[in-house]
């Protein structure tokens, strides 16, 4: 894998934050030699927990890339913690406004640059009862036909046995595994030269989730019981509480 350059404010965060994921956590980590070694590309994850930012970071930075989040912009008006997020190179993105485009243009940017970005395809913390991914948007897609990067699947596991969707209390203890499995990246070769409309976004999104959901049901060893909760029925005060 190619050691890629981290934010100082990573490298910071990192000697107190990987010390405590060490303790609390037992890894089970499969699949890294999906990642590109060289370039940008979007990494797509499941969400599960107000925590898996934490988890998935501490996968990626144990593997050399720097945990480039697309993330609410409300985050960035808070005085600490927004300079800590533009410290690490975040990306502001405020979620069903026209301000998503500049999200969007300012990813693509980063991975021309060769920066690796994470994008929740879901855009929020599943709300399947039982935790299974839902449908995606289609952000995530959209920036890899633009840019022409890969865009790799990550499903990840078990931060949800930490702190479970809309809970307040996390449950530290007994230390749970979290489950990190990556996906080849997904084949958009077949849509190499169209236009990129919402036919073809809609098409490759939905093989993105199937993948996402496939991976997990292997891991669970076993089969969603319903279909997936389509994301664009979600009612925006759901949206507005999730973090």
């Amino acid at each position: 894998m190619e050691t890629r350059p981290l934010p100082r404010i990573i490298h910071f965060l990192r000697v107190f934050l990987r010390p405590l994921l060490m303790v609390i956590t037992a890894r089970d980590w499969q699949g890294a030699e999906n990642l590109p070694r060289h370039g940008g590309f979007v990494i797509a994850p499941n969400h599960v927990s107000h925590i898996d930012p934490f988890l998935i970071g501490h996968f990626m930075v144990d593997h050399h890339i720097a945990p480039r989040f697309l993330a609410k912009d409300s985050l960035f008006e808070h005085r600490v913690v927004g300079s800590f997020m533009r410290a690490a190179d975040q990306i502001p993105v405020s979620r069903g406004t026209p301000g998503v485009t500049d999200a969007l243009d300012a990813a693509c940017q980063a991975v021309r640059d060769g920066k690796p970005i994470t994008v929740y395809p879901e855009g929020t913390i599943t709300r399947d009862p039982d935790a299974w991914p839902m449908t995606g948007r289609t952000g995530a897609v959209r920036i890899a036909l633009q840019t022409g990067v890969p865009l790799v699947p990550m499903m990840q596991w078990g931060a949800q046995k930490i702190l479970w969707p809309y809970t307040k209390f996390p449950k530290l203890l007994p230390r749970k595994t979290i489950v990190v499995r990556i996906g080849e990246p997904v084949d958009l070769s077949a849509y190499a030269g169209k236009p990129i409309d919402e036919t073809v976004l809609r098409e490759a999104t939905n093989e993105l989730m199937r993948r996402i959901t496939q991976m997990q049901a292997q891991v669970r060893g076993e089969q969603p019981t319903r279909k997936p909760i389509d994301v664009h029925t979600i009612r925006k005060k759901s949206e507005e509480r999730d973090g």
